[in-house]
This record gives structure tokens, sequence and C-alpha cells, in this order.
């Protein structure tokens, strides 16, 4: 049996632009399945480029998740808890044409691989090579996909949950990360605070915590809902926003720029908080959203 033709390098440069430009859509953050399924829609995929290897992947998303692996090393993505997010230097990279950017990718994975081995020269490897290397599923790609379902499956479990529920389960892990909530607001109207929290029981130790909880699948928290938390601290008082629809990049700036002091967490980074804590979260809290490990043979770094 003919063995089908691996993608040429140049080609991977385009699907691999179609998703740094995804992820930059994304407001620089998005979970990798959604990243991919937007990339079917930016790049007209050949039927060779869809068919399964032997680890019965379609070629093309085995050739892009081997090349965001040296993206990593390039400093253009950080990849994790199975999100993709773009960074500074990854924007800039997106100014390259498609085939100005995979042989900058592959330069600078090849610096990156030198220096790990102790400034030894990286042998240059053939277009034929890296291309035959990436045909083949790794054990990263494996755990990568592992986390990607199982980050999914939990997000998709909070979305399902009543908005009330949500704000329930914020307070059962600030209670498990140490903190101790003197108010949580009942269903209804709640004057833009839903839970006040303190570091001690009695409230003595400064600061005052205030927190919004916006449950929501697809809209993301804006500029405008930050600046209104922001409204409502004192002296001595911090802004907590918890958004399960994520937030804005403008409303990022607008957090991290505030003259008080106002933290976000978004879903991926209440899933891992959720995660860190879980053990110290009471058993109701841990009633709704029950979590059990599940161990996976680590993969190698390349």
């Amino acid at each position: 049996m003919t063995q089908k033709p691996l993608m040429p390098l140049n080609r991977v440069g385009e699907v691999l632009r179609a998703a740094l430009e995804e992820i930059v859509a994304r407001d620089g953050s998005a979970p990798a399945n959604e990243v991919l399924a937007g990339v079917q829609k930016r790049v007209h995929l050949t039927d060779v480029e869809r068919s399964p290897n032997k680890s019965g992947i379609p070629r093309w998303e085995t050739n892009l998740r081997f090349y965001t692996t040296s993206c990593v090393k390039a400093g253009y993505l950080q990849k994790g808890n199975g999100y993709w997010k773009i960074t500074d230097q990854g924007r800039q990279a997106l100014k390259m044409a498609a085939s100005e950017l995979i042989h900058d990718v592959n330069r600078k994975y090849n610096e990156w691989a030198a220096k790990r081995a102790d400034n030894e020269p990286a042998s240059e490897k053939s277009e034929k090579e890296i291309e035959e290397k990436a045909a083949t599923i790794t054990r990263a790609e494996i755990f990568e996909k592992a986390e990607e379902q199982a980050q999914a499956a939990i997000e998709e479990f909070v979305h399902a949950m009543a908005p009330y529920d949500f704000q329930k389960m914020v307070g059962h892990l600030l209670r498990g990360m140490g903190y101790f909530v003197a108010h949580d607001a009942p269903p209804g109207p709640d004057g833009g605070v839903d839970l006040i929290v303190y570091k001690d029981a009695l409230g003595t130790v400064p600061p005052r915590i205030k927190v919004q909880v916006k449950h929501r699948r697809d809209t993301k928290v804006t500029v405008k809902e930050i600046r209104e938390l922001h409204g409502l601290l004192n002296n001595d008082e911090v802004g907590l926003m918890v958004s399960s629809g994520g937030f804005t990049s403008d409303a990022a700036r607008e957090a991290r720029a505030a003259s008080k002091h106002v933290d976000m967490i978004d879903l991926e980074r209440f899933v891992l908080l959720w995660q860190q804590h879980y053990e110290r979260i009471n058993e109701e809290g841990r009633a709704m959203l029950p979590l059990a490990p599940v161990y996976f043979l680590a993969p190698t770094e390349e």
C-alpha cells in the first residue's frame, strides 16, 4: 500500500499561521479544541490533509500539534490546561508570511535545542525528517489531547450550572483557599457585590474583598463591568471578578491598570484553583464539582 504524501513544510506554515490568527481573534487565549475547529474554517484542507495517520489523528492536526510545541520553544505560544495562548512575540511573528514563519519557528527551535545540549550545535534536520517526525503521534500529543478533553468536560459541566450554583462554588473555592465568606448574596439584585470575603473570621485583617460572579458561556466581561466593580471599592478593599465566560483583552488591561487592585478569575483559572485546593474544599463544595485524578505517562521534553 502506497504511503500518503506528507504535508509540505510551507503548507504546515499556512495551517500554523491560521491557528495563531484564530487565537488572536479569541483575545489571545482559547481552548485547543476551539482553535482546531477555527483552523478548519480558515483553511481549505484537502482530503489527504484530513486523512488519519496510523494513530487515527487527522494528518493536518498532527503536523500542527507538532509545530505548536516548537512555537512554545520559540516563545510564540504558551500551552497548558487544554489552552493555547499567544505571546507578544507570537503576535509580532504574525507579520511574517506563512513560509517565513515556519522556517523561523524551526530556526528558533534549533537555537533552543542547542542551548539545551550545553551549547553544542544542533544538527539541522531536513524538511523530510521533520515532517516524518510530525506525522507520528508523540507521547506529548497523547498527553495534550487527554488534558484538553478533561478540561473541556469539566468546563462544560460548569457551564451547565445555574448562575447561583456557580456563585456558591466560588464561595466554596474561596473557603478552601483559606478565606472567610462573610456575605453571600441570595439570588436577585445584589448591588453589584455577590460575595464579601475576609482573610480572618472577624474581618479585622485587611483587605476586604468584594467579589462579582458572572456566569455565562459566550459573553466576556467588558471594560464597563470592570469599572463598575472598581467604583464599588473603598480604601483597603480589593475587587475580584470571576467570569466563566472570560474577559475581553480591553477588560483585562483595564483591571491591570486600575488604581485599586482588581483581580480576575476566568474559567480556566477557576478550574486550576479548584484542582489545587480540592482537598481543602468542604464536602458540599466537592459534591458540586467532583474531580478524580487520572495519571498519564508524562511527556518527554523534545
